[in-house]
C-alpha cells in the first residue's frame, strides 16, 4: 500500500492562498483547495467592475483554470464553517451539502470581510467592496440612479438620485470616487435628455483628517487636489452615524446633519471573517481589535505549528492588509512546509517586503509610494498601469482589460454598462441564503 501524501489544506483562494498554493507545486504534497466561489478576485480593481470600466471575468479568473496544470491539487467550493485542531479537520458547507475535510497542515488566507463598527445594519443600504457580488450591485445602483434620476420631474428626486456618497477615504474609496466624478462629468454627458449627469454630486466622507492617510502627507495632497479638480467634494473629520434607503446621516464638530442620497457606498474599516473567530476559539489562540489571529513570527497559530493564518487573516507586526503581504506570507507558509518535509530547521520568521502603496485618482493620474520615492500624475498611474497588468492572472485577462481600458481611458465610453434589477436586488436573497447555512 503506498504510503499517504502530506495534505495540506488551503482555505481561501485569495491572493494568499492561491500563492502559497502555486508556490507548493513541486512540493511532496496533496493539496486540498477550499474557497466559497469558484473563482479567484483581483480585490483591487473591484471598483472598475462597478464603474462599467471592466467586466467581472476580467477580474475573476476560474480557479480551476489558473491551476489545471497543477496535478498535485484538488478545488473545492464551500465555505469553511468549524475547524476540529485536535482531529485536524475542518467542516465545510456549501449549496446543499456539507462534508470535512482532513488536514495534516493548514493553511487559512480567508480574507477580509467589510467592517461597519457595529452598524452592520448599514450594509443595505452602503454596500462595501469586497466580492464580485458588491461590485455587481453597485453597478446596478450607479447607473440605475441617472435612470431613475432621468424618469424624475421633481427636483428634489433628481438632486437625491445625482447625489454619490462615498464612506471611507482610502485608496478603495478614492478610487470609486474618482472614477464615479469621471462617469457623470465625462463619459454619460449628452446620453439623458432630462438631466445633466455634470450636475451629479459626489461626496467623499471620512472620520479621518486626510485622504490616502498611509500615503503621507506629500501624496495626501496631491490626491485631494486632484479630487476637488474632479468636482469630488470630500468631507474629512466627518462621522458617520446613520445610514437609510434616501439619505445617511453624519456628525462632525459643528454638529449633526443629514446628506440626502438614494446611492451610497462603504469603502471604510476591514474586518477579520468569522473564522478566525472560530480557529482561535479551537486554538486558544488571542486576536486582535479586528478579529484577526495573532500569530507566531513564522505565521504559525501559537500551540498549533501545523496551522498558518496569512493574509488578511493574521496579526502580524501591525502589516497593513494588502495584496502583498498577502502574497508574501503565503509564500512563506508554503516554504516553511516544504523546509519541514525536507529535514531541514524550520520557524524562520516572516520577513515582509514593501513593494510600495498604489492609488489611481482619474485617468493618467495616480499616486505611487515605493520606497523613499513618490510618484503623482501620469508617472505614477503608469507604475499603477504595470504593476495591476502584472498581478492579473491569466493572458487573456490582460489583453482584455488593455482593450477596455483603451476604450474607458483614451475614450470616452465605458465597456460595461449592463444593469440588472438582479444585481441590485440581489443582497437581500444572499442575505437569506446565508441564514440558511450551518
Amino acid at each position: 500500500m503506498a504510503e499517504q501524501r502530506h495534505r495540506v489544506v488551503v482555505v481561501g483562494a485569495g491572493f494568499g492562498g492561491l500563492f502559497a498554493t502555486k508556490a507548493l507545486r513541486n512540493a511532496p504534497v496533496d493539496i486540498t483547495l477550499i474557497n466559497s466561489t469558484s473563482h479567484h478576485l483581483f480585490q483591487p480593481l473591484l471598483y472598475q467592475v462597478a464603474t462599467g470600466i471592466l467586466s467581472e471575468g476580467e477580474i475573476a479568473p476560474p480557479i480551476r483554470e489558473v491551476l489545471k496544470r497543477q496535478k498535485n491539487v484538488s478545488v473545492l467550493l464551500g465555505t469553511v464553517t468549524a475547524i476540529d485542531a485536535e482531529a485536524r479537520t475542518v467542516a465545510v458547507a456549501a449549496p446543499g451539502i456539507t462534508y470535512t475535510v482532513g488536514y495534516d497542515t493548514l493553511i487559512v488566507a480567508a480574507g477580509a470581510s467589510q467592517s461597519y463598527f457595529g452598524n452592520d445594519n448599514f450594509a443595505e443600504h452602503a454596500p462595501g467592496m469586497k466580492s464580485i457580488d458588491d461590485a455587481l450591485e453597485l453597478r446596478g445602483r450607479i447607473f440605475g440612479a441617472f435612470e431613475l434620476a432621468e424618469l424624475e420631474t421633481d427636483p428634489a428626486a433628481i438632486e437625491r438620485w445625482l447625489t454619490f456618497v462615498v464612506v471611507g477615504a482610502g485608496p478603495t474609496g478614492v478610487e470609486m470616487a474618482g472614477q464615479i466624478a469621471e462617469l457623470a462629468h465625462r463619459h454619460l454627458p449628452g446620453q439623458y435628455r432630462n438631466i445633466n449627469p455634470r450636475q451629479a454630486r459626489i461626496i467623499l466622507i471620512d472620520a479621518l483628517p486626510t485622504v490616502l492617510s498611509t500615503f503621507g502627507n506629500h501624496l495626501s495632497t496631491q490626491a485631494l487636489r486632484q479630487l476637488h479638480r474632479l468636482g469630488v467634494e470630500v468631507e474629512l473629520g466627518t462621522k458617520v452615524v446613520d445610514v437609510d434607503e434616501t439619505g445617511i446621516e453624519v456628525e462632525t464638530n459643528g454638529g449633526r446633519r443629514r446628506i440626502e442620497s438614494m446611492t451610497k457606498m462603504w469603502a471604510a474599516g476591514v474586518a477579520a471573517p468569522a473564522l478566525a473567530r472560530q480557529i482561535a476559539e479551537a486554538t486558544g489562540a488571542k486576536t486582535d481589535r479586528a478579529g484577526r489571529i495573532e500569530v507566531n513570527p513564522d505565521c504559525t497559530v501559537p500551540g498549533h505549528p501545523e496551522i498558518f493564518a496569512v493574509g488578511d487573516m493574521m496579526a502580524l507586526d501591525q502589516l497593513p492588509g494588502v495584496a502583498q503581504v498577502a502574497i508574501q506570507s503565503g509564500r512563506h507558509a508554503a516554504g516553511q512546509i516544504k523546509r519541514r518535509l525536507a529535514g531541514e530547521p524550520a520557524g524562520q520568521p516572516f520577513e515582509y517586503h514593501d513593494k510600495g502603496s498604489l492609488a489611481t485618482i482619474s485617468r493618467f493620474h495616480a499616486v505611487a509610494s515605493v520606497g523613499r520615492l513618490h510618484f503623482a500624475g501620469l508617472l505614477g498611474w503608469l507604475l499603477w498601469l504595470v504593476v495591476h497588468l502584472l498581478y492579473l492572472v491569466g493572458f487573456k485577462n490582460r489583453v482584455t482589460a488593455v482593450m477596455h481600458w483603451f476604450v474607458s481611458f483614451i475614450g470616452r465610453g465605458r465597456s460595461e454598462r449592463v444593469a440588472t434589477f438582479q444585481q441590485v436586488y440581489a443582497r437581500r436573497a444572499m442575505r437569506e441564503y446565508q441564514h440558511k447555512l450551518p
